[in-house]
Formats: C-alpha cells, sequence, structure tokens
C-alpha cells in the first residue's frame, strides 16, 4: 500500500511537472526577474529525497515555477580525495546516484527533462530501494544510454568535480544538506519554507497567485528547524540529531501502516 501511495504521488508530479512547458512560456513584465533556486544535496541522504520528492513539486503549483530558476546539484557531503577520487556519506551506492543525477541534468538540460528522472530515482531512496533506479528509464519512457554513456565515458565524473567546486565554493559553507539556496542566501534548517523566501525575494510587477496569501511576517514566524543531513556531526547536535532520526523513523513506521 505504501509503494502504491509513492507511485501516485510520482503520477501526480509528473502530471505537475508535464505542465512546466506552459507555465515557463508565461510572459513576465518586463521589469521582472527570475528567482535564483539551488538545492545542493546528496542522492541517499533522506532529507533530500524528501524534499526533492515532496516539497519541490508545489513549485508547479499555479504559476510559482514562472518566477524561478531552479537548479539542482547533486555532491552534498561527499569528499574529495586524491587523484580526483571521492567517498560519498552514504557509501558507493551515493556516488552511483550523485554520477547518474548529474548525467541525467547534462543529458537532459531543461528542468521538465530531467527533474522527473531524479524525482523517481529520489523516490526510490524514500522507498528503500535506490538499486531500482534503472526502473526510472522505462517508468518516464527515457533512453538510458545518454546516461549511460555519461556514467561511462568519464564525463559522470568530471561533472561530480565540477559540482564539488561549485559546492565548496559556498559561502558561507554548507554544513549540511539539503542545503537551499535562494538568490545567493542559504535558508538553513528553515529549508522547507522555501516559497515564502522565493516570494519575498521576487521583485516583479506581479505577484505569483502562490504567493497572494503569504506576508512578510508569515516567512519569519513561520521558521522552524528541519532534519537534515550534516557534513560533520558537531557534538552538541547529536542528541538533537538522534530525536531528529527517531521522529523521521517514526513517521515512516506511521505512513507505511
Amino acid at each position: 500500500m505504501a509503494a502504491y501511495r509513492r507511485w501516485v504521488s510520482v503520477l501526480c508530479c509528473l502530471s505537475l511537472l508535464g505542465s512546466f512547458a506552459s507555465a515557463s512560456t508565461i510572459s513576465l513584465p518586463s521589469d521582472s526577474r527570475k528567482v535564483s533556486l539551488t538545492l545542493y544535496y546528496e542522492s541517499l541522504c533522506p532529507y533530500s529525497a524528501n524534499f526533492i520528492v515532496n516539497y519541490l513539486p508545489k513549485l508547479f503549483n499555479e504559476d510559482l515555477i514562472s518566477i524561478v530558476d531552479l537548479r539542482l546539484v547533486p555532491w552534498g557531503n561527499a569528499k574529495l580525495k586524491g587523484n580526483d577520487t571521492f567517498d560519498c556519506q552514504h557509501g558507493p551506492t551515493e556516488c552511483l546516484l550523485n554520477t547518474v543525477e548529474a548525467c541525467a541534468i547534462d543529458a537532459w538540460p531543461k528542468l521538465n527533462d530531467h527533474l522527473p528522472f531524479i524525482y523517481c530515482v529520489e523516490n526510490l531512496e524514500l522507498e528503500r530501494k535506490p538499486l531500482e533506479w534503472e526502473s526510472c528509464f522505462k517508468k518516464l519512457g527515457l533512453e538510458s544510454k545518454p546516461v549511460n554513456d555519461c556514467y561511462n565515458s568519464g564525463l559522470g565524473q568530471k561533472l561530480d568535480l565540477q559540482y564539488a567546486a561549485e559546492t565548496s565554493a559556498l559561502e558561507p559553507p554548507h554544513t549540511y544538506v539539503p542545503w537551499v539556496v535562494v538568490d545567493g542566501q542559504p535558508l538553513y534548517e528553515d529549508y522547507e519554507n522555501y516559497i515564502s523566501y522565493v516570494c519575498k525575494a521576487y521583485k516583479g510587477a506581479n505577484m505569483p497567485t502562490a504567493c497572494s496569501g503569504l506576508t512578510f511576517n508569515q516567512i519569519y514566524n513561520r521558521k522552524t528547524i528541519h532534519p537534515v543531513c550534516y557534513k560533520e556531526i558537531p557534538p552538541s547536535t547529536l542528541s538533537s540529531r538522534t530525536i531528529s532520526t527517531v521522529m523521521s523513523w517514526i513517521q515512516k513506521i506511521v505512513t507505511s501502516m
């Protein structure tokens, strides 16, 4: 039943993404500019997967996507070693999927082409079936060759290193993922409230309908701490992280019943 509900959510997301092309062609006033929204993440961090599956699709509600320039950076807390090699926080499978998702972004540069694939892979992570990632090609009717060629040719590793450089250059430096940045400003642990920050940052003449019910006071008053995958775990955060992990585990059990 849980798997069925998840797959229904995938179909719903794909329906939303299918409308991206029309949303992205909406004519905006000449004095408007898109808000930059960048997600720095790693493929097997459950909180990154949860954000991609359950929060990013909200961009496609009403006309919000028309004012957002969304970028995904799949590197996260991986660590470089010598000779352009690296270790990933959640092991070799995460390195594999980070590269696969980087290759998907390169092979299909348009958001409405690569985001459904990444969504599908991350949904499998939430279902604890990340090794079934290749099934996403068939589910979405995509050719696997562009991604496989990218991965096997060494291009994928070059993309990884580019994302590593971009992530390491962040100011302030990221300390965990998901690390969500709106117009250059990190949202820290209030990342699930990203739509409020996007609406505040938008300077165009016509405010999107999705922003109409928000006020600046709501943006600041709603700040909450959401669970993250720390790059390094400070001793002072161990207890709070344990609580977050337990709560996440309980939530998964409840939703699977």
